[in-house]
């Protein structure tokens, strides 16, 4: 066993998981969706009379044969069954004025709005026989203008719902800012960044099984982060009480974010079930993923960054204007949590930000690891190196002169958050120390002395984000139960995708209770076996659902004790609990096992409802990289990750959240991006050949360091740590990028940065010095 590193990888490793498409179910149908070619336009006709007499279809249906299909919009993902935010920082447009109006149907009968969206589903024998199914359905589709950008979009000249703007949402955080702030300011820096639309690629794509019992429940099996709010939705749209439906989620192939829906085609597959009477199955394939699955980020930002003569900030202001795709009912509020978190690190004074969440005609923006945090960072840590550059100084002085002090925690923020605890120099310096930031810089400036050398850079970023949730969200159910033959059963209301629960969870209650961890088993996604939680999202594994198992865990020992002390007809304070013993204070001669407690005096179980602080875990990430200006080709010589998240439960497992969520950065910075053409059409026709996502040969040597500050908002000390490299990567890469480049104009390194885009760069940058030196050069004369 000692090969394993984990409780999961023997079964995982070894070709022994259970994904939603190796459930054996009789009788099982599977569906396959009919999708829009066109991103906008008017549905004229959608006939699947020819898919009908495919062999083997048993049937095929568009939105006019399915009058009872319900709509996504009636119950299903909207901002109000998320986490309340405080009102006070939400604008004049509420959820429910969001989507009023804008009805999400489960199949598009009307009118069409994103490339992708379903028309048709056919259920066969088989996912073969669906498809050939599919592929006779007849569709005619008017095309409309199309709006692919929140630039094109926000003036309404073609609008996705008739007499409703495009505009679904507005939102502010902090207090506007005087012009006589900039005016008044040694150094202003203003730029626009966009960050780019991507999509979570998980190694499993979204399924849903779903399942009529002959008691006249439906068993629903999805791979999703938040299997109560599924059957919560569920249970609304179809009109049925919640306790007629159960989900449960087996052996997930990641999600990041882009698993915790109630999805249209998850309504139609579950409807359609509960109609013919027979299970149906939907497994989405990759190509349908990278068409028709939820986006991330997908913001247009503007900044304004001022600071005195010494290089303190002074005011920062964010505008951001949010594409949040073709219905506003997943992500229309997510843009709040770039604005809320626009502070970062530093003690700038004065923080406004304000928020636009546009309608266009893609896929829905939902959260994707980080989910509002990166787009942050990302923002203000290229402003702080262009700052840093008008000023003169070096980006770490400027940096370490604006971070929070230690001691200043709990730390209040000019955007509403409470920062829990943090020691952002620490973490700074040691990611300058572990990359050998002094000596780069020393390389730098020999090879600029070189001509034919290539350009160096060396780019930082500095981190705070939240983890946990929000006020409303911040909590989860948890219990345990204890067995005659001295096993235990630990359950909890978090779902796994990849995190690593297996091992944890039960590791983490063997240490807390003093017992053998292999007597330890975790029950988890099921919700019949745990009747409430909330699932897992915002990194709040371990910081709420362990701190839940933790608390269950003296809830266990106290009833153990009272139990114990009855036997003995003793009082409580007089009874002690060791390593799964209970003993007699007073001498110590009476001992009793917990399994011997509960053959004696029966079941012994607890269950509670525990609730965490919000946490914010932070760090510092830098990274060396060399450009060739002649292909635009950027080389990451390294990288290096400085987090803290508290109190790791595992080392080892955050260690790989941390190099894992890196990657993801890298993809960002200079892989990832959907390609729209102008009819908002995704240009991907040929996969992951158009969608590049970095492979082993990509990935330079990422070095993962830690820093240790305990949250005192939980009682374990743990925060969040599974998002840090999608947070911290991006910004540092391309900062790096430009301190190699200089351009003048920060706007030519948009993210993602290809060969052509550093290349355009890097040719501008070179027709500057030249305009520059031909300038100089006729003054002389």
């Amino acid at each position: 066993m000692e090969q394993w590193t984990r409780r999961e990888d023997r079964r995982l490793l070894t070709g022994h998981g259970r994904y939603v498409a190796d459930l054996e179910v009789p009788g099982c149908l599977d569906a396959a969706f009919v999708r829009s070619g066109v991103a906008h336009g008017i549905v004229r006709e959608v006939d699947c009379a020819a898919a009908r007499e495919v062999p083997g279809v048993v049937g095929a249906w568009s939105a006019a044969d399915l009058s009872g299909l319900p709509a996504c919009a009636h119950a299903a993902a909207r901002l109000r069954d998320l986490p309340p935010v405080p009102r006070t920082l939400l604008a004049r447009l509420s959820s429910e004025e969001a989507v009023a109006g804008r009805e999400w149907p489960a199949l598009a009968k009307d009118r069409v709005r994103y490339a992708g969206e379903a028309v048709a589903v056919v259920v066969a024998a088989d996912r073969y026989r669906a498809e050939d199914g599919a592929a006779e359905v007849t569709v005619r589709i008017d095309p409309l203008p199309a709006v692919v950008t929140p630039a094109q979009a926000a003036d309404d000249s073609v609008t996705l719902f008739d007499g409703l703007s495009n505009t679904a949402f507005t939102g502010e955080a902090g207090e506007p800012i005087e012009e006589t702030v900039w005016q008044e300011a040694d150094a202003v820096v203003e730029a626009r960044y966009r960050q780019q639309l991507l999509m979570p690629a998980p190694m499993e794509c979204r399924t849903i099984l779903a399942v009529p019992e002959e008691d006249g429940r439906l068993s629903v099996w999805s791979g999703h982060q938040m299997p109560y709010r599924l059957r919560r939705e569920l249970a609304a749209l179809l009109d049925l009480p919640v306790d007629r439906i159960r989900v449960v989620v087996p052996d997930t192939g990641g999600a990041f974010g882009s698993k915790s829906a109630t999805f249209p085609e998850f309504v139609t597959v579950a409807y359609l079930a509960l109609t013919l009477g027979r299970p149906v199955r939907w497994i989405e394939d990759r190509m349908e993923s990278m068409t028709a699955a939820t986006r991330g980020r997908g913001q247009d930002q503007r900044i304004r960054l001022a600071a005195d003569a010494d290089g303190r900030l002074l005011a920062y202001e964010l505008r951001i204007d949010a594409d949040v795709g073709a219905y506003p009912h997943l992500g229309v509020g997510l843009p709040m949590q770039t604005a809320w978190m626009a502070t970062g690190p530093y003690t700038t004074p004065r923080v406004h930000a304000t928020v636009r969440s546009v309608l266009t005609n893609t896929m829905v923006t939902y959260p994707y690891r980080g989910a509002g945090r990166p787009e942050a960072t990302i923002a203000l840590e290229r402003s702080m190196d262009l700052l840093a550059r008008r000023l003169g100084l070096d980006p770490a002085e400027l940096r370490r002169r604006n971070l929070i002090p230690a001691g200043s925690f709990p730390y209040r923020t000019p955007t509403g958050r409470c920062y829990d605890s943090g020691d952002y120099a620490t973490a700074l310096d040691l990611a300058l120390t572990t990359i050998g930031y002094d000596t780069w810089r020393e390389e730098q400036g020999r090879r600029r002395a070189d001509p034919d050398a290539l350009p160096l850079g060396i780019g930082l970023s500095c981190y705070v984000e939240r983890s946990g949730g929000e006020p409303g969200g911040l909590h989860d159910f948890a219990g345990l139960e204890a067995h005659e033959d001295g096993t235990i059963t630990a359950r909890c209301g978090a779902a796994p995708s990849g995190q690593s629960h297996e091992t944890t969870f039960p590791a983490l209650v063997a240490r807390t209770l003093g017992v053998e961890e292999a007597r330890v088993h975790l029950v988890e996604g099921d919700t019949d076996a745990q009747p409430d939680g909330l699932g897992s999202f915002a990194s709040r594994s371990a910081q709420v659902d362990g701190a839940a198992l933790h608390h269950a865990c003296a809830l266990l020992i106290g009833l153990a004790r009272e139990r114990a002390a009855e036997l003995w007809r003793t009082p409580v304070e007089e009874v002690e609990w060791s390593d799964g013993t209970l003993r007699l204070a007073r001498d110590g001669s009476s001992a009793m096992e917990l399994a011997e407690l509960v053959k004696g005096t029966g079941p012994l179980r607890v269950d509670d409802r525990f609730e965490s602080g919000m946490g914010f875990p932070f760090g510092a990430h830098a990274a060396v990289v060399e450009v060739d200006p002649e292909l635009g080709a950027v080389r990451v010589l390294r990288l290096v990750a400085v987090d803290d998240c508290g109190i790791a439960l595992d080392p080892a497992v955050v260690r790989g959240q941390a190099f894992g969520s890196a990657v993801q950065g890298i993809g960002q910075a200079l892989y990832e991006g959907i390609p729209y053409g102008d009819d908002g059409v995704p240009l991907l026709a040929d996969g992951l050949l158009d969608y590049l996502l970095p492979t082993a040969a990509e990935i330079p040597p990422i070095e993962v360091k830690e820093t240790r500050t305990p949250s005192p908002v939980t009682p374990l000390g743990a925060k969040g740590a599974g998002e840090s490299g999608c947070i911290g990567t991006p910004a540092a890469i391309v900062n790096a990028v430009a301190d190699a480049l200089q351009p003048a104009d920060p706007d030519l390194l948009q993210m993602p940065l290809t060969p052509d885009v550093v290349w355009r760069a890097a040719r501008a940058q070179e027709h500057g010095a030249q305009e520059h030196g031909a300038s100089k050069a006729e003054e002389a004369r």
